[in-house]
């Protein structure tokens, strides 16, 4: 018998290692009339459903077992409201928390997109013409997990779909256009957290 000296699939991939950091908890804002059928909903202040209002207080118990060390909030108000209803009356507002730009596709739909503008479009990978780009999204999440890196504690951030999965992908050190694997659901929590060094997801559209 013989014993191959290769291990082509031993070899460690590379990840960034941490020290222990403080848990990011993010919040994905309540059901408003876009959100619920699919439309494209960036700068548009759209205000909670009541479903989307009972589904945010729904939270309350669950946000109020963790002692948060800061509290963050899209400016949007259906982030804030969101927050609002679950607890948390004044969090700091995030401009970098805001829902990616989508330009000239504000308020329509994928299907629509297809149809009218573009078939091969995904927003991972095209941006939005008008809007921003994944690069400049990026850009200003990194910049909030940065912010999360040097908490004193854990972190609340309520905020929107597109924008938390770009923030989780960039957590783990993804590519944006990962964040297409990540569906997050109106008032789900998910929480991120490192294990020995290493960032992970611990809870995802719980």
């Amino acid at each position: 018998m013989t014993t191959s000296h290769h291990a082509p699939f031993a070899a460690p991939l590379p990840h960034r290692v941490d020290p222990e950091l403080p848990e990011m908890w993010v919040v994905r804002h309540g059901a408003t009339e876009w959100s619920r059928n699919g439309r494209h909903t960036s700068t548009t202040d759209l205000p909670l459903l009541p479903e989307g209002e009972e589904g945010a207080i729904a939270l309350r118990e669950r946000l109020a077992e963790v002692e948060f060390a800061e509290v963050w909030a899209s400016p949007r108000q259906r982030a804030r409201r969101t927050a609002a209803l679950a607890g948390f009356e004044s969090p700091e507002i995030v401009e970098d928390l805001a829902e990616w730009d989508y330009g000239d596709y504000e308020g329509m739909t994928r299907a629509q997109v297809h149809e009218e503008k573009d078939p091969t479009w995904a927003v991972w990978t095209h941006g939005c013409p008008g809007g921003e780009s994944p690069r400049q999204v990026a850009a200003r999440l990194d910049r909030v997990v940065e912010r999360a890196r040097a908490a004193s504690g854990p972190v609340l951030a309520f905020a929107h779909g597109h924008s938390l999965r770009v923030l989780a992908v960039r957590w783990l050190d993804l590519p944006v256009a990962e964040g297409r694997h990540f569906h997050l659901d109106t008032t789900t929590i998910s929480v991120l957290g490192t294990d020995r060094g290493l960032r992970e997801v611990r809870r995802w559209n719980a």
